[in-house]
């Protein structure tokens, strides 16, 4: 894992964290010098999905222990706030159920929340491992190309959000993603599926701000309602990721 710190240290402290098997830059890359005016901000690059280590992801609870490591090591172990896109949003979750570490503000930004057992957890993985992955490294099999081109032809809203999405996760660019493992995104995805957020989580001095995406439906502002207690939860009529 790298933590990736721009700006002045003086200011208030802003981490943010990338979604499911996102490259830091292509999440957050446009937002830093914005942020910098107002914000020291650091950007998680998780293990396994940075080009400058050789490293795999294990697990979502062993990146959060090595996250709440650097943060006591390097920023007394408080932070004013920080923002989760999507995966994000669950290692911002983790960091305030587990008390290690200090957040005034934690965003969570259109987090999905799902959370399975193992065994289908492990299913799910399975099946969507040789889809995705092929897809994400630049080499999608027929049936997939097949369906993705399909997909950007049509002129609607959603093969606008699906070429907004793709650009997101830097699909279809020329940047080679191909130091990212097989392994490091079954372990993402499949320990993310089963690792348990707490419920009705409420730490004194922080304050739990959700983003909801109104398309993904009603049942996330329920879970979030679950999860939080007392959440500030700003509706947007948006989609997963906050893309038009």
């Amino acid at each position: 894992m790298k933590v990736y710190t721009f700006g002045d240290k003086e200011k208030p402290t802003i981490i943010l964290f990338p979604g499911t098997c996102c490259y830091w830059k292509n999440n957050f890359g446009h937002v830093i010098k914005p942020l910098e005016e107002h914000f020291y901000t650091l950007v998680v690059s998780y293990s396994g999905f940075d080009e400058t280590e050789k490293t795999t992801f294990i697990s979502e609870l062993d990146e959060v222990a090595k996250i709440e490591d650097y943060i006591e090591e390097n920023l007394d172990g408080k932070l004013f706030a920080a923002y989760g896109c999507s995966l994000g949003g669950s290692f911002v979750s983790l960091l305030v159920d587990r008390q290690k570490i200090h957040i005034d503000h934690a965003i969570i930004g259109s987090s999905d929340m799902d959370q399975a057992p193992k065994w289908l957890a492990y299913l799910e993985t399975s099946l969507m491992l040789p889809l995705i992955y092929p897809v994400m490294t630049g080499h999608p099999g027929k049936f997939m190309k097949k369906r993705m081109d399909k997909m950007l032809a049509a002129n609607d809203e959603q093969a606008e959000y699906a070429k907004k999405f793709m650009a997101f996760m830097g699909i279809g660019t020329d940047r080679d993603f191909s130091f990212i493992s097989k392994e490091s995104v079954k372990n993402q995805f499949y320990t993310d599926l089963y690792t348990k957020v707490g419920d009705h989580i409420r730490v004194p001095g922080t304050t739990i701000h959700v983003f909801y995406a109104m398309k993904m439906g009603q049942k996330y502002e329920k879970r979030y309602l679950e999860h939080f207690a007392d959440p500030d939860i700003r509706a947007f009529d948006l989609r997963h990721f906050l893309i038009l």
